[in-house]
């Protein structure tokens, strides 16, 4: 756990600079895509259903 926080230590700044194959960076990566493609969400309910969903089906894989 600790070694897949470790890119969080960095100053934000240098966030995007930084370039891993960090599982948790692809899953907040793909809900990022996903969360762009619905725009704007009726509530924060169902964000949250949104990825709650994306992340049962990773953990389903």
């Amino acid at each position: 756990m600790e070694e897949t926080l470790t890119y969080y230590r960095f100053l934000a700044e240098h966030w995007i600079r930084i370039r891993t194959n960090n599982p948790l960076e692809r899953i907040i990566r793909e809900i990022r895509r996903r969360t762009r493609v619905v725009g704007a969400f009726p509530d924060g309910n169902s964000a949250l259903m949104l990825c709650a969903a994306r992340l049962r089906h990773i953990a389903g894989s």
